[in-house]
């Protein structure tokens, strides 16, 4: 009887979830939601002077940036709150079947790997937007407008960096999957 026992301990061991994995998963909901919160909030005001005749003076029009102005920030804002909201339901699922369960160890590493591709993807094309709002581009005649909207442009960035950050956290948690399975 005391055979078929540690039997099973070794079965749950290999399908359970560790400390770290709790760890690195609750610091991917966190990158997600400060990545989330940033851009969700950011917004920045500002006089741009504008000439229209050369013989009139310019006219100060004010303008705003915000982050629904740009579809590549809708996705992005939409995507890390998804992955946000995953890594809850994860820890909730996990730290409710505390390995009981085989399929649930199978099922958050695949869905692991879809919050992975998703930030990435969101971190993808925000960048391309980030890089464009900060050098212009010459050959369609975009200025550059990372110099009129400074704030705007730096929490951009800080939250681009937050949401790879979090999207490399969900990477390690496939790594640790792995590495699970190979032992």
């Amino acid at each position: 009887m005391e055979t078929q026992f540690k039997e099973v301990e070794v079965v749950n061991r290999k399908t359970s979830f560790t400390v770290k994995d709790l760890a690195v998963r609750l610091l991917a909901l966190a990158l997600t939601l400060v990545a989330t919160v940033l851009l969700g909030v950011d917004k920045e005001t500002t006089t741009v002077s504008v000439k229209l005749v050369s013989s009139l003076p310019p006219v100060d029009l004010p303008v705003t940036a915000k982050w629904t102005q740009m579809s590549a920030f809708v996705f992005f804002v939409i995507a890390n709150a998804i992955a946000c909201s995953y890594g809850a339901a994860s820890l909730i699922l996990i730290l409710v079947t505390r390995g009981r369960n085989k399929l649930v160890p199978i099922m958050v590493t695949i869905l692991d790997l879809v919050m992975v591709g998703l930030l990435f993807s969101g971190v993808g094309a925000t960048s391309s937007i980030g890089v464009i709002a900060y050098k212009g581009n010459s050959h369609v005649q975009w200025d550059k407008v990372c110099n009129v909207f400074d704030k705007f442009c730096q929490q951009v960035a800080i939250a681009i960096f937050m949401s790879f950050a979090g999207g490399i956290a969900y990477l390690l948690l496939i790594v640790l999957a792995a590495l699970k399975l190979h032992k």
